[in-house]
């Protein structure tokens, strides 16, 4: 709140500080039509990403990664168009010549288009956290689907950690657990970037019972009964939605809420095998943590 106050505020307070700065403003003129016309674009792809969010969050599936590409990829175009004097809006004077600035814009948009087009068949690491995540599609690659959204990159993954401790019994392997949300920026950038890591990814599918519990999921844990709810033992919550549920269970049992955060549990689903990491971590020491898990986890046995 303090930074975005003191963002709006500073060109106030400057030009009331210094009033002969004003005589160094540019002239009102066809250039100030084209930054309006230019932000409304941005603020409509950006406005995108937030709904984007939301129809993950109350699973409504239809802003699907596809969709969204498709739709960043009109904007920018038709950003790239305008620059360049082919679309033009009411309050527009005439185009006399491109300017420098509009070339560099145009261009800039024109190259972004042709990297957006690249994401149909390969993930967007520029997009991480702004586009959905690849996995939330209809045609990228599938995994199977317990009781939730899907998973990234092929992973079989659940979302119930009931669930996936009985499947780490059975399998007898070790549970890595990933809290999450479909909102997190972050959570995005370490499935697109470094989960993808081919050693990380043959870890999480041959090594580990992954369960990615969602913080911020709107469904209900009772569809059937919007009365009925679980309590917190621990501060008497009302928990009605999956994501409230997730939430207490991360809060109550590591005495945290962040998000990504990444716990590896014995299949006894108690046992903490090492101490539990968040954030934003390099490939290195990621595939550290998990191999750390997995040797304590087998030392355990023996």
């Amino acid at each position: 709140m303090l930074g975005f106050a003191v963002a709006l505020a500073l060109p106030f307070g400057l030009f009331a500080a210094f009033p002969s700065w004003l005589n160094s403003l540019p002239k009102s003129g066809s250039w100030m039509t084209n930054v309006k016309v230019t932000l409304g674009f941005l603020e409509l792809a950006l406005a995108l990403k937030f709904l984007s969010t939301a129809d993950m969050v109350r699973h409504w599936e239809f802003l699907k990664y596809e969709l969204f590409i498709g739709i960043w990829i009109v904007l920018f175009l038709g950003l790239a168009l305008y620059q360049f004097g082919f679309i033009r809006f009411a309050h527009d004077g005439p185009l006399k010549k491109i300017t420098t600035g509009r070339w560099i814009v145009g261009l800039l948009s024109l190259a972004f288009v042709g990297y957006m087009s690249t994401g149909f068949y390969k993930p967007l690491s520029l997009l991480s956290g702004l586009a959905p995540p690849v996995h939330y599609s209809w045609w990228g690659p599938k995994s199977e689907k317990h009781d939730g959204p899907g998973c990234p990159h092929g992973l079989e993954c659940y979302h119930d950690f009931d669930e996936a401790m009985k499947a780490a019994k059975e399998k007898n392997k070790p549970i890595f657990v990933d809290f999450t949300g479909f909102g997190c920026v972050n959570c995005r950038k370490m499935e697109e970037t470094v989960w993808v890591k081919p050693e990380i990814l043959k870890h999480l599918n041959e090594d580990f019972i992954v369960v990615s519990l969602y913080v911020d999921d709107q469904e209900r844990i009772f569809p059937d009964d919007k009365q009925k709810y679980l309590i917190d033992k621990n501060n008497g919550q009302k928990l009605r939605t999956k994501g409230s549920k997730w939430s207490s269970f991360e809060i109550n049992n590591f005495g945290i809420s962040s998000q990504p955060y990444y716990a590896l549990l014995a299949n006894d689903g108690l046992t903490v095998l090492n101490p539990p990491v968040g954030g934003l971590m390099p490939e290195a020491d990621f595939k550290a943590f998990l191999e750390c898990g997995l040797k304590a986890f087998k030392d355990g046995k023996k």
